[in-house]
């Protein structure tokens, strides 16, 4: 069959060598971000930390922004943590969630469309990582870890974080009773997991919700990770001097790497904005190296759980949704004259539609 094309979201950066910015340079080829992944020479940005229970508390604690002699033990946390979570079992889980939930908004058989994102993506995988994990009201957690996550990058508003300080303590009381690290930890992987498979999901409705049955959902969700991953950027510091792609980076530099970019550059994906499944797999969303994230199959599971169920029941409910991937090779995106635009969430560095509506075969 023939593939369809996905263009790249408008601001997304041309792969090429590193470009100076005011603070530092942004990376976007495949080997240079992967480079500065792997070195332990680049660190993430500090985290100052704060008073116990607060948002300050939870950042300075986590292992996302531990400074390397504390990251190790801090992510041994999470990695225990997940150990004792079968993907398979939450792929069924966020099923079986998925479906209750679709049925309640259809009941009075009246709804024939809904909104993906506030019905399934920004509840299901929270609320079935959350009772896995322990916490004595999954449905409560939900808000609480999305108002974290809205203050959990700096630059969030005063407002924004006092909410955010709120939740982290609400977090804590229906949390299991564990060291502050320990329970720090397991609030920071429902963060982390907040908005990034939520962004997944919505991604994965809009550009594949119609393709052919025959293709794996696993496989559907690789190439939309790729494509429009729904975090597109992470920070590094350089410590030393060091040079990157051909460019001589200079101690204290910010690096901002694009995986956006870095998974279409045409050295790793030939037809890079091309739409197929089962090419090279070096996918760079979910980071490398020592820090990368330890709940990539968690989260695909999550996510493949309540595509599962949206496949088999529903369908695109606007002309924006790529629903090409049934049909022949065309280009489709926001910016398609006759489409109607998705919006998303302002964010610097994530990409989460803000509203996403399926109709109901």
């Amino acid at each position: 069959m023939s593939w369809p094309m996905i263009p790249p979201a408008p601001d997304t950066p041309a792969c090429g060598p590193p470009l100076p910015v005011d603070d530092g340079w942004v990376v976007t080829r495949h080997a240079d971000v992967l480079a500065v992944l792997t070195d332990p020479r680049c660190v993430v940005p500090a985290a100052p930390g704060g008073p116990y229970g607060s948002l300050a508390w939870l950042r300075g604690t986590v292992s996302r922004f531990s400074p390397p002699d504390r990251h190790p033990a801090r992510r041994a946390i999470g990695v225990a943590a997940l150990a004792d979570l079968d993907p398979d079992e939450l792929r069924a889980a966020a099923a079986r969630s998925a479906a209750a939930l679709l049925d309640t908004a259809t009941g009075d058989g009246r709804a024939r469309r809904v909104d993906v994102m506030a019905l399934l993506a920004r509840r299901v995988p929270l609320e079935v990582l959350a009772a896995r994990l322990g916490l004595a009201d999954p449905a409560a957690a939900v808000a609480a870890v999305t108002a974290v996550a809205a203050a959990y990058h700096p630059g969030a508003e005063p407002a924004v974080v006092s909410r955010a300080d709120r939740a982290v303590a609400a977090l804590l009381a229906m949390s299991p009773p564990a060291p502050p690290e320990v329970a720090a930890n397991r609030i920071g992987l429902l963060v982390q997991a907040a908005d990034a498979t939520a962004g997944l999901i919505g991604a994965a409705v809009r550009h594949g919700l119609a393709a052919p049955a025959a293709l794996g959902t696993a496989d559907l969700l690789a190439e939309v990770l790729r494509l429009d991953p729904p975090v597109r950027a992470t920070r590094r510091v350089a410590t030393v001097a060091r040079p990157v792609g051909g460019r001589e980076i200079g101690p204290d530099a910010v690096l901002l790497l694009r995986f956006d970019a870095a998974n279409r550059d045409p050295a790793v994906h030939p037809d890079p904005d091309v739409f197929r499944p089962g090419g090279p797999g070096a996918v760079l969303t979910f980071g490398a190296g020592p820090r990368g994230c330890p709940g990539e199959r968690h989260a695909l599971a999550l996510a493949a759980g309540v595509l599962d169920v949206l496949r088999d029941r529903c369908h695109p409910a606007t002309p924006a949704a790529p629903a090409a991937l049934a049909g022949p090779a065309t280009s489709t995106g926001p910016e398609t004259p006759g489409a109607e635009p998705v919006s998303y969430d302002p964010h610097p560095t994530l990409r989460v539609p803000t509203s996403l509506e399926v109709m109901f075969r």
